[in-house]
């Protein structure tokens, strides 16, 4: 008979354990969708042909932006800016809510020491004492413990993700804003050199109104009104620099200052850029990364409600110090161990309900993680096609500065030799230049933006 319930409990735990495979399984990567991930910026197919696998975004920031002021600047920001401070902290909650997850497989100690006095109609009092000290510990038969570990295993890599974005960004926005500032600087001299052009131009007007008849006011008034035009974007670049400067130091996690930088034209970017294959967006992108840990955390959920529908075994252990309420004295060892299973028959309909919500989560998260691969690849296209666009606009510009350049040198030359060469005429060229300069600056800084771009969406600033 023995024997008999010996192999009957082993044909009916071959049983469980078969049909539980489910709720130990580990989680595989689905397939997802990267195929033409990356638009190429210029070529008619479309896609961007990989001929290498090895990713731009993999370079170290201290590689790319190479100007020491700029990496001093973002090295402050990694250490002083509030957002990675919090970040830090959010890692370390969640690796102490792994060690629970942990300690949830060993056995619950408690120590709960009693006494009483009692006493029967004024009688002598009876003194009863125990102190016990009881253990408790459930088994994880059916993974119920297993997975709640996993899943916070999972949670762990993603906060780690999410600090690995926080740092990406902070590096992308000081860079950003660095150049941002390079750029009106350089719009300011501009403006500067601008300025004493359209001022040498209304002196010289002032003194050909004296010195020519029917040389009329309304020429000198002209070439004074594009002096104090050129005065007032001066002023409102002045303001804009300020601005920027606040925003950059409240970015390092300091007070307003101004901010130490280089000048824009001594910049050194790479120029051949390299996406890697469409599938390192997986690894590489903090965020597309975190996606998939959320989708593997819910993976590890849907094995945990699966877990539910069975047994929650319980054993528990008691030794205590007692005189089992004053019967015995001195005390002596008392011992007890009990055994408890618990299958849930009839809950309500939501052991069944959080099955469900369980895998509709999952299928959120996998919409979720492949719109977010989607989404990486597009801000790679977008940070490629601004590059190529910016750097042929700012080769044509070039061009087009030297001849307004030559353009206004000739006018001025014609108006003091020649009564047929009015002033609107050098006013507009000298109109005509100060857009030109600043529109080859603008797209100059275009291509700085491009890069920080580039290098964000293929995942950098995690080295």
């Amino acid at each position: 008979m023995k024997k008999i319930s010996i192999l009957m409990t082993m044909g009916l735990a071959a049983v469980v354990f078969t049909g539980c495979k489910s709720l130990y399984g580990q989680y595989e990567r689905p397939d997802v969708n990267t195929k033409g991930l990356v638009r190429d910026p210029v070529s008619i197919t479309d896609t961007l042909a990989t001929t290498d696998t090895t990713s731009f975004g993999n370079l170290p920031w201290r590689s790319l932006f190479t100007d020491p002021l700029l990496q001093q600047h973002i090295q402050t920001a990694l250490n002083n800016n509030v957002n990675m401070l919090n970040a830090a902290l959010n890692v370390k909650m969640v690796e102490e809510q792994l060690k629970v997850a942990k300690l949830a497989f060993l056995p619950g100690v408690s120590f709960t020491p009693q006494g009483t006095l009692s006493s029967f109609d004024f009688g002598k009092a009876t003194k009863a004492y125990s102190l016990p000290i009881s253990a408790s510990w459930n088994v994880d038969l059916f993974g119920s413990l297993l997975n709640a570990k996993r899943s916070a295993q999972m949670q762990l890599l993603g906060t780690k993700d999410y600090q690995t974005v926080v740092q990406t960004n902070i590096v992308s926005n000081v860079a950003n804003l660095y150049y941002t500032l390079l750029l009106l600087d350089r719009q300011l001299e501009i403006l500067n050199d601008m300025s004493t052009l359209t001022k040498d131009t209304w002196e010289k007007m002032k003194v050909m109104q004296q010195t020519r008849i029917g040389y009329r006011s309304t020429a000198v008034q002209s070439a004074e009104s594009g002096y104090l035009s050129v005065q007032a974007q001066m002023v409102d670049m002045q303001r804009q620099i300020r601005e920027v400067e606040n925003s950059l130091s409240l970015l390092m996690g300091q007070p307003a200052q101004t901010i130490a930088r280089g000048k824009f034209d001594q910049q050194s970017l790479p120029e051949q850029y390299s996406t890697g294959v469409g599938i390192q967006l997986l690894q590489n992108r903090a965020d597309v990364h975190a996606a998939e840990m959320q989708l593997a955390q819910c993976f590890y959920n849907v094995n945990a409600a699966r877990s539910r529908f069975y047994p929650n075994i319980t054993i528990t252990g008691t030794g205590a110090f007692t005189n089992n309420n004053g019967l015995v004295n001195p005390g002596k060892i008392l011992l007890s161990a009990v055994g408890s299973l618990v299958q849930p028959i009839f809950q309500h309909g939501q052991i069944v309900a959080g099955l469900k919500v369980a895998e509709m989560q999952y299928d959120q998260a996998f919409n979720t993680w492949q719109n977010t691969v989607l989404q990486a690849g597009s801000e790679v296209s977008n940070a490629l096609v601004l590059y190529n666009a910016s750097a042929e606009k700012s080769a044509i510009e070039a061009q087009q500065v030297e001849i307004l350049t030559k353009n206004v040198e000739d006018t001025k030359a014609l108006m003091a030799s020649s009564s047929n060469t009015t002033y609107l005429e050098v006013i507009q060229a000298q109109s005509s230049l100060l857009n030109a300069q600043i529109s080859k600056v603008t797209d100059d800084f275009h291509k700085m933006q491009a890069v920080v771009n580039l290098y964000q969406a293929l995942g950098g600033g995690a080295k």
